[in-house]
């Protein structure tokens, strides 16, 4: 089974040592740009991408506002169509709906979709400890299980890795699981994924519960929706006797028609391709096969009653925002501690957990506030205004608090502004190029400006500028 990220330190001691691995630095770099490129080919083939982007905000936004009345027209929907729907207000509670419904067909395994929302709850630590083993079927979900190793990004798990070290994995690891890659296996991506595929093939044919997640699913008919690159998504939603959807309650769509803007503004984003390879579509139970639909709140609620930070809750899960973050492509998925990295883990993780821990509370300041992940994001999350709201709720510390509160005195008048600036002026030659005490954490890392002779106001009072 793979690690977990609890217990994990502050993002700022876990970046200091991602950014000191040269090859993890290397690895992010060509995958995140090249993925980035994509992207940008495809979203330029399109004329109307912003009035796309702004119908996929509005949509979103007029769901959150409507999430009671839509979730329960869902509930309607699926039980209408012989699906079980359960509620669970926590990640203790859809842990236990789930081990109880896999436990309830006596199997004592099951198959995996990729689902964030089951790594967001540990369902599969939690399946573990009570003798049921959970088989990731997804690729890069099956590297980072079989490497017992940690997600780092949304959309390939495994995208720290390179194919030597895939192929390392898979060799040392595939017997434990029951059959071993072959001998003569090239780090070649065709001969890695037929190695995946004959690793998962029995799997699939046997094993008789599959649990999933959905990117969509439809209040209007109860349909789920899961989009894929590979099939094995595709396989464990037919194949097995039962079916088990965990899904959080924000992937809600209010009618059918509205799932044709999220099919042009996903793929795009998130592969960087028109349309996705797979896409699964299923309504309610099908013949010989049970279905279950765990909604998963988990502290969604609690971020819906923040006018500012919902709009965390119209991500798609595309990872457009990670690709092009600067800060993820030099610290990594992992330097987050969370199942949700880059700058949408940053906003989002801490509202999910709150701010009570060291993480969580530092998650907020791992960006630059460049603004790059607002511009991709294809549902217009404005991730900026968010991390600012985020760090005015979090505590700091005693003389920040009194830095803060004697700058916001200064800019309060402009003729104090005018007086401080004309005592740095005239005392500039004092200022140590190295800040002394706590200070000295900022200059360790940038340089000091250099203070004018002169303050804009004073030239502007001096030069023909105030006489006009």
């Amino acid at each position: 089974m793979s690690r977990t990220f609890v217990g994990m330190p502050a993002f700022p001691r876990n970046a200091t040592r991602a950014v000191q691995n040269s090859q993890l630095r290397y690895n992010l770099r060509k995958a995140t740009h090249t993925i980035r490129g994509k992207r940008a080919a495809v979203v330029g083939e399109l004329p109307d991408w912003a009035e796309l982007r702004a119908a996929g905000k509005a949509i979103k936004d007029h769901t959150l506002r409507n999430l009671d009345t839509y979730l329960l027209q869902l509930e309607e929907a699926v039980t209408r169509a012989g699906g079980h729907v359960h509620w669970a207000a926590d990640a203790a509670e859809a842990n236990r709906i789930v081990t109880d419904l896999v436990r309830a067909t006596g199997e004592t395994s099951v198959v995996k979709v990729k689902s964030m929302a089951t790594q967001e709850i540990g369902l599969n630590e939690h399946l573990a400890a009570r003798g049921i083993t959970a088989y990731e079927t997804d690729l890069a979900e099956l590297i980072v299980q079989l490497g017992d190793d940690l997600p780092s990004h949304i959309l390939v798990p495994a995208i720290h890795r390179n194919r030597a070290e895939i192929r390392e994995i898979f060799l040392s690891k595939m017997a434990e699981w029951g059959r071993p890659a072959p001998e003569r296996l090239t780090d070649e991506p065709r001969a890695l994924a037929e190695a995946a595929r004959l690793h998962l093939r029995e799997r699939f044919l046997s094993t008789k519960v599959a649990i999933s997640g959905a990117n969509f699913m439809i209040a209007e008919t109860g349909t789920l929706v899961v989009l894929e690159s590979e099939g094995n998504g595709r396989m464990c939603l037919t194949l097995p006797e039962t079916l088990i959807s965990v899904v959080g309650i924000e992937k809600l769509l209010p009618t059918w028609r509205d799932l044709e803007v999220f099919l042009q503004l996903l793929p795009r984003s998130s592969t960087g391709e028109r349309m996705n390879p797979y896409t699964s579509m299923w309504t309610g139970a099908v013949d010989g096969q049970e279905f279950h639909l765990v909604l998963l709140d988990n502290g969604r609620t609690r971020v819906l009653a923040d006018e500012v930070g919902r709009q965390a809750l119209r991500c798609i899960r595309c990872s457009a925002c990670l690709n092009v973050c600067p800060v993820y492509e030099r610290a990594g998925g992992h330097a987050y501690g969370s199942v949700y990295p880059g700058p949408i883990g940053a906003i989002l993780t801490p509202q999910l957990r709150g701010l009570g821990s060291e993480l969580d509370r530092s998650l907020p300041y791992a960006s630059s506030l460049c603004g790059a992940c607002f511009d991709a994001c294809p549902v217009a999350i404005d991730i900026p205004e968010v991390l600012v709201h985020l760090r005015a709720k979090a505590r700091h510390a005693r003389a920040e608090r009194a830095g803060m509160r004697a700058a916001g005195w200064v800019f309060d008048r402009p003729e104090r502004l005018a007086r401080a600036q004309r005592l740095g002026s005239r005392f500039r030659r004092l200022v140590p190029r190295r800040l002394p005490g706590p200070l000295a954490a900022w200059t360790d890392t940038r340089d000091l400006p250099d203070i004018p002779a002169t303050s804009f106001r004073d030239w502007w009072d001096k030069t023909d500028g105030g006489r006009r």
